[in-house]
C-alpha cells in the first residue's frame, strides 16, 4: 500500500516509493529504494523534502499515515473548490480565427530564443529588440484568445526541450499575469524575462545538459549555476528591466527557502519570481524528457497544489490553476456519457465546463467522428460533464494530434 508520511516520520527499513519532489533535481540513482541508514534520511532532509510516499508492502509501515488514494481524493476536492471560485473567461476572438496567427507567433518565438541562445553561447551581445517584438505579438494573441497559444504549448519535441520550454514558460507567464490583472507594460516585461529565463544554460556543457542519467553532485552544482549565469548575462543587457530580471533570477527559489541560488523565502521572493517558480515547474513536469515521462496536465496541477503547502506560494498556485483550467488545454478527459475527448478551450462559463474535442466511445474503445462539445451548453435538454482525467497512452490517443485537427 502506498502511503504519504512526513519526513520526520521516515525510518530505517521504510521503502521510498516517491520522494514527492518531481520539481527538484537530486542525485539519488534510483527513484524508489529502501532506507538502509540514518545517512539516507539526512540526505533526503537536506534536499528540502517535507513529505514523501512509502510502499508498505516493501518496507516498514506507519499505521497513522494516509493512503495515496486518500491524499488524491482530498486534493481533487480542493481543485473543485478552486474551480468554484468566480472566474470570468473572456475570449474576444474565436479559436479557429486565432490559431493561424498563434502558430506564426509560436514559431517566431522559437526562432528568436534559438538565435539569442546562440549569441549567448558564442559570447556575442544579447539584444532585446527581437525578444520584445516576439513577446508583444504573444501578448496580443493571448488577449485575443489564450487557448490558441496554450494548445501549441502542449506540442512538444524532446530534442528541442530547452527552446520549447522557454517559449512555453513565456506563454504561461503572460497568461498568468493577465489572470492576475497586471498592467500590460508589466506583462510584457514578465514575458521577456520568461523567454530568456534559462539563457544561462547555454554555458552549461552539453554532456551535463543532455545527460540521460542522474547527475552527480558536482554536475548538479554546475547545472544549478545556470541561474547565476542567466542573471549575469541579462543584467548586462542595456534596458533589461528589474521585473524581467526577477523572473529569470528567482525561478528556482522556493517559498520555504529551500531553492537556489540565494535561498530566498516567502515574500522575499518577488511576485514575479514566485509566479515563475510555479510555471517553470508546471511546464517541466508535463514535458517528456530523456529520463522521465511527463505528467498529464491535471495530475501536474494536483501536484502543484500538494507542493504549495511548502514550496510554492499557495495563493498564486490557486490563481494559476484558475488561469489554465482544472483540466488544461490538451488534457484527455472522460465524460459522463462515457465519451473521451481532449480539452480544446477553457470554459467560457466555468472551469469545469470547457470545450472538449470528443474522439472515442470508452465503452467500446471505438473512435468516433470528431466533434467539439461545449460542456456549458445543453444538448437534447441535458448537459454532459467531465468525470475525470484519463491517461492518453492507455487509450492510444495522441492528444497533440487531436489538437492539430482543424476546428
Amino acid at each position: 500500500m502506498i502511503k504519504k508520511i512526513n519526513v520526520e516520520d521516515l525510518r530505517v527499513g521504510m521503502y521510498i516509493h516517491d520522494l514527492n519532489c518531481g520539481w527538484l533535481d537530486h542525485s539519488f540513482l534510483r527513484r524508489r529504494f529502501q532506507i538502509k541508514s540514518d545517512s539516507n534520511i539526512e540526505r533526503i532532509r537536506s534536499l528540502g523534502v517535507h513529505d514523501l510516499y512509502i510502499d508498505t508492502d516493501k518496507g516498514a509501515d506507519l499505521s497513522s499515515a494516509p493512503t495515496e488514494g486518500e491524499v488524491v481524493e482530498r486534493l481533487e476536492q480542493e481543485m473543485v473548490e478552486v474551480a468554484g471560485l468566480e472566474h470570468e473567461q473572456i475570449q474576444p476572438v474565436a479559436l479557429a480565427e486565432e490559431r493561424i496567427e498563434a502558430r506564426r507567433i509560436h514559431n517566431e518565438a522559437l526562432e528568436v530564443i534559438d538565435e539569442l541562445m546562440r549569441d549567448a553561447r558564442l559570447g556575442r551581445p544579447v539584444t532585446l529588440e527581437r525578444a520584445r517584438n516576439a513577446i508583444g505579438t504573444m501578448v496580443g494573441s493571448i488577449f485575443r484568445n489564450q487557448n490558441a497559444l496554450m494548445a501549441l504549448a502542449r506540442i512538444r519535441h524532446t530534442d528541442r526541450y530547452t527552446f520549447e520550454h522557454s517559449v512555453n514558460v513565456s506563454v504561461l507567464m503572460v497568461s498568468f499575469a493577465r489572470e492576475l490583472g497586471l498592467e500590460s507594460s508589466v506583462i510584457e516585461e514578465i514575458g521577456v524575462g520568461a523567454l530568456l529565463h534559462d539563457i544561462g544554460k547555454t554555458l552549461v556543457p552539453d554532456a551535463i545538459l543532455n545527460k540521460p542519467d542522474r547527475l552527480s553532485d558536482d554536475e548538479f552544482a554546475i547545472m544549478r549555476n545556470h541561474v547565476v549565469r542567466s542573471r549575469e548575462i541579462l543584467a548586462a543587457i542595456p534596458g533589461f528591466s528589474p521585473t524581467a530580471l526577477a523572473v529569470a533570477a528567482e525561478h528556482h527559489e522556493r517559498y520555504d527557502a529551500t531553492g537556489y541560488p540565494d535561498h530566498k523565502g516567502g515574500e522575499a521572493i518577488s511576485i514575479y519570481g514566485r509566479m515563475a517558480a510555479i510555471v517553470d515547474v508546471y511546464d517541466a513536469i508535463t514535458s517528456d524528457r530523456v529520463y522521465h515521462k511527463g505528467m498529464e496536465p491535471h495530475q501536474a496541477l494536483r501536484k502543484l497544489l500538494e507542493w504549495s503547502r511548502f514550496h510554492f506560494d499557495p495563493h498564486l498556485v490557486r490563481q494559476f490553476i484558475r488561469c489554465v483550467g482544472i483540466y488544461p488545454v490538451g488534457s484527455l478527459v472522460r465524460l459522463e456519457s462515457h465519451r473521451l475527448g481532449v480539452v480544446l478551450e477553457n470554459g467560457r462559463e466555468g472551469l469545469m465546463e470547457p470545450i472538449v474535442r470528443v474522439v472515442m466511445d470508452a465503452r467500446w474503445r471505438r473512435f468516433l467522428p470528431v466533434e467539439d462539445v461545449d460542456l456549458s451548453r445543453k444538448v437534447r435538454g441535458r448537459k454532459d460533464r467531465i468525470v475525470g482525467a484519463e491517461a492518453p497512452e492507455q487509450w492510444r490517443i495522441d492528444c497533440e494530434e487531436v489538437l492539430r485537427l482543424p476546428c
